[in-house]
């Protein structure tokens, strides 16, 4: 088991990622974007102000969890470091996936 991820199969999970390393201004939100709606999840992404990228992901787990594989290459211009990846409760709050600032 990962950091807080609940014991029950299948169903609704959540995923709080901080992604660290080139990953500002080379198109990681909008790449994160377009992947989070092919797998159908829901969430935010956003800049921080430290330079790395944070994502807030739902869905079925197995498609959070190709999010996370896809997160460690990233766009292509990108260079990602480090992806710390913490499982949580969901909250069932979104309605679609989407860029915050």
């Amino acid at each position: 088991m990962e950091n807080g991820e609940a014991q029950e199969g299948g169903g609704v999970k959540r995923i709080h990622l901080i992604i660290s390393g080139d990953v500002q201004g080379v198109g990681f939100r909008t790449w994160i974007l377009r992947h989070a709606q092919d797998l159908a999840l829901t969430g935010w992404v956003k800049n921080r102000e430290d330079g790395a990228v944070e994502v807030v992901a739902e869905g079925p787990k197995s498609d959070l969890e190709k999010l996370i594989m896809d997160c460690h290459d990233g766009p292509d211009i990108a260079m990602v470091e480090r992806v710390d990846v913490t499982w949580e409760e969901p909250t069932d709050e979104f309605v679609e996936f989407e860029v915050v600032y």
